[in-house]
């Protein structure tokens, strides 16, 4: 074809190498390699080569490779083990000396000559300790009792001049201690129920006694608000505006406002002088089963089913602040004048103190292993109590430090109350009622309610509780739809009442 490149193809050639040309290769590789035999296999062929010089016979003598191999590794170990113990301080070796010389003049005893166990390992110690790098010190100052020199803290060891005398000193290991004594309880006289107030058609949820002492309400689930004459027990008003529950009651010192908070998501003011609902706070999500007022700012604090405690301006209604970190139902809520202004109490097992300026936890207590239904502050005292199932915890402001257990309600406890003398009321679940002393958690009564007749046997219960103002009345409300008044026996004394108190070691009060 026309134009077109013809292209060469050269056929490939293959050079064979003759075979006498391939033996005279290998014979040369064979006689390198047994030439190179010759020259190293009889200084490191073998492992006994090892042990011998690999000098001339006319050189000096040094040692072999596996000797200072041996030598090297023996020195490292008694570097590491032995260095800051080598050399006695001064005084003890010179009293250490004395001992041996007076031993030996007593015992007079034939010398006889150690036999080591091997020759060659002792002949190498002594090796290193002649000529290694400890033995270079030997002759000048231990540097096992010295201070590093550039250090900040340098500084002489105790017994750089002698053992530490510890003959003389006082110590604190024998020392008989004070033995723990429990405090003994004051004398408080028996409770006894005097009278029974029927009204209610539901459940008694929630207390609140007037500051002048002549009334008090409670609330109930029949969803009614119920004011009772504090005297005589008659019933003076009835308040219905709730439809669900009445969780929660409050009566303002400063103003005439009932507060009253219910499982319908309502809280809602009341006026005393109208009987009327003046103002609703609107925010809640659920529930709301605890409240309580600020007792010198015109605030109000709720918490209940959505796990948030919120604080409302009493007057322009709005929400200052959503407290959270629960992680459960708000039980109960704990206002006071100072810091911790707001504690509340969860069914999640915390108690949480909230900074009420700032609006956040101030802290998180987590002892309770159940949940809190039960707050309660000392009238009089910076202390105050919590309550869950089996346990009543006291605690000291304004940290929360634990102070002490009261043991001995072992019940689902609903509500406390604390007043004046120093007498604590405990309200169980199962109808369980207990009287405590404050100052050392001595329960010094305990029985059960007596349900009103006609009752059921589930009908026991202690859900709310209250001390009037001057402490000599104590009020609850349960589940036999009764309001219950309590009052001290007059005619108890100590004789006829005997204090019943043991006292334990080891029970201290902080």
């Amino acid at each position: 074809m026309e134009g077109a490149i013809e292209v060469a193809q050269h056929p490939t050639v293959v050079h064979e190498i003759p075979e006498e040309t391939a033996a005279q290769a290998a014979d040369a590789v064979r006689l390198s390699a047994k030439r190179t035999r010759e020259i190293f296999a009889a200084d490191l062929g073998s492992l006994s080569a090892l042990d011998r010089s690999l000098q001339p016979a006319i050189a000096p003598k040094e040692p072999s490779v596996n000797e200072r191999a041996q030598k090297a590794s023996i020195a490292s170990r008694i570097r590491n083990e032995y260095a800051d113990v080598k050399e006695l301080p001064a005084a003890l070796a010179a009293r250490q000396a004395q001992g041996v010389v007076a031993a030996a003049a007593r015992r007079k005893k034939t010398k006889v000559e150690e036999v080591v166990s091997d020759a060659d390992m002792a002949r190498m110690i002594d090796d290193i300790s002649e000529s290694g790098p400890q033995g270079s010190q030997a002759a000048g100052a231990s540097m096992a009792l010295t201070r590093i020199t550039g250090t900040a803290t340098a500084k002489l060891p105790p017994n750089a001049h002698g053992p530490t005398p510890q003959r003389d000193t006082a110590s604190t290991s024998l020392v008989r201690r004070d033995t723990v004594r429990a405090q003994k309880p004051s004398w408080h006289a028996p409770w006894k129920l005097f009278r029974v107030i029927s009204g209610h058609l539901g459940w008694v949820r929630s207390l609140a006694v007037e500051p002048g002492n002549e009334w008090f309400a409670s609330g109930a689930g029949d969803r009614t608000i119920k004011i009772w004459d504090m005297a005589t027990g008659t019933l003076k008003l009835t308040l219905t505006g709730h439809i669900s529950a009445v969780r929660g009651l409050a009566v303002s010192p400063r103003h005439p406002y009932l507060f009253s908070c219910g499982e319908d998501k309502m809280v809602k003011c009341w006026d005393l002088e109208t009987n009327k609902v003046i103002r609703h706070y609107h925010g809640h999500l659920s529930g709301v089963y605890s409240l309580s007022l600020h007792p010198t700012l015109d605030v109000l604090c709720t918490g209940g089913r959505d796990g948030v405690v919120r604080v409302w301006d009493m007057r322009t209604r709005s929400n200052i602040h959503v407290l959270g970190g629960h992680k459960g139902t708000v039980g109960t809520i704990l206002t006071q004048a100072t810091d911790p202004q707001i504690i509340s109490g969860s069914l999640d097992s915390t108690i949480r103190m909230y900074d009420l300026a700032a609006g956040k936890t101030m802290g998180v207590l987590t002892h309770h292993k159940g949940g809190v239904r039960a707050l309660v502050n000392h009238p009089t005292e910076f202390t105050w109590a919590s309550a869950a199932p089996r346990q009543i915890k006291q605690w000291l402001h304004p940290r929360g430090d634990f102070m002490m257990n009261f043991e001995g309600h072992n019940s689902v406890i609903n509500t406390l109350a604390v007043n004046e003398e120093n007498v604590m009321f405990s309200g169980g679940d199962n109808g369980s009622v207990a009287f405590w002393d404050w100052k050392t958690g001595h329960r010094f009564q305990y029985g059960d309610s007596v349900a009103q007749p006609g009752s059921l046997d589930s009908e026991a219960g202690v859900f709310c509780s209250t001390f009037d103002l001057s402490g000599l009345r104590l009020i609850t409300g349960e589940s036999d739809k009764t309001i219950k008044m309590w009052k001290q026996d007059d005619t108890a004394t100590e004789e006829t009442h005997p204090l019943d108190w043991q006292p334990t070691l080891g029970r201290q009060k902080f």
